[in-house]
């Protein structure tokens, strides 16, 4: 694609990243987004007994640094160094792509860095997963702190009772249906915050019969989510356009009718074409998931 560059070593890659992170911090994109995110986030855990403090502390608390003050490496013990106030939340990020040549990914995972520090979530505590990682990136990623899985999940991780942010853009419809059936109750999608593709714009553009037919979760929990969009901004619209943050509040699940919480079939999409998900291999479970990041925004997963 027109943003494809060669796969460099890790020190450039990097740079490339610090200066991505410095191009967000200074755009007007930027502190929009994050305010967009701690809005949901702060609602999110208010109906939640988090421990340690509430999200608000936490971002009041934390200090960004600036791209001179900070390296991209991580802290010296990554995961321990929580400051007072901060919360006991955990990440997953499914579909960022090839960072290394992809300036869409590079800029995506940049994005997700600084949402850890300034949440002041643990890179330890951040798992990340694309089936296009080289050897490379997955290097650079345990640089950094992060936990790189090696397994395709398919989406379907259940937050096991802990706040999960779920960060997914430009990923495929299954694999949110995924994620939602693997977290069906209200006790868990209660704890969810998904940072992904907007689910009202998918109901927009999908036929009613096939958004209940090939992705049930997605059709049922709609009248149960909060959604905000992220701002629209050129400089990054090829890079988070049609992203928003869903929360799934308590009181409106609970409102549900019984009928949608009985129904818990796995998701299968033996008639669903144009699947935009790289299904796991029985035969070799080192080949694995996602995305499609540098090709097409709608074409990931």
């Amino acid at each position: 694609g027109r943003e494809a560059e060669p796969e460099a070593d890790s020190g450039v890659v990097l740079r490339r990243l610090r200066e991505a992170q410095g191009d967000l911090l200074v755009s007007d994109f930027w502190s929009a987004a994050l305010e967009t995110i701690s809005q949901c986030l702060t609602k999110q855990l208010g109906q939640l007994e988090a421990p340690g403090g509430t999200l608000s502390d936490a971002l009041g608390n934390v200090h960004l640094t600036s791209p001179d003050e900070r390296d991209v490496a991580p802290d010296p013990n990554p995961g321990e160094a929580l400051v007072r106030g901060a919360c006991h939340i955990k990440c997953v990020c499914y579909g960022i792509g090839s960072f290394a040549t992809c300036v869409t990914a590079r800029t995506q995972l940049a994005f997700l860095l600084l949402f850890l520090e300034k949440c002041q979530i643990p890179r330890s505590h951040c798992w990340v997963y694309d089936p296009l990682f080289s050897q490379l990136e997955i290097a650079v990623l345990h640089s950094l702190g992060v936990t790189v899985l090696h397994e395709n999940e398919e989406g379907k991780r259940s937050v096991c009772g802990q706040p999960t942010v779920f960060y997914m853009p430009h990923c495929g419809t299954a694999l949110y249906n995924n994620l939602l059936w693997s977290n069906w109750s209200v006790d868990d999608l209660s704890k969810m915050v998904i940072i992904g593709n907007s689910f009202k714009g998918l109901e927009e553009r999908l036929l009613t019969r096939i958004l209940q037919k090939n992705y049930p979760y997605v059709a049922k929990i709609l009248e149960g989510l909060e959604e905000l969009e992220l701002p629209q901004i050129p400089q990054y619209t090829d890079t988070f356009n049609d992203t928003s943050v869903h929360w799934f509040p308590a009181q409106k699940l609970e409102q549900l009718s019984r009928d949608v919480w009985a129904f818990r079939e796995e998701p299968e999409y033996q008639d669903c074409e144009d699947l935009e998900i790289i299904r796991k291999k029985t035969t070799d479970p080192t080949v694995d998931l996602h995305s499609l990041q540098c090709t097409s925004p709608t074409d990931v997963f």
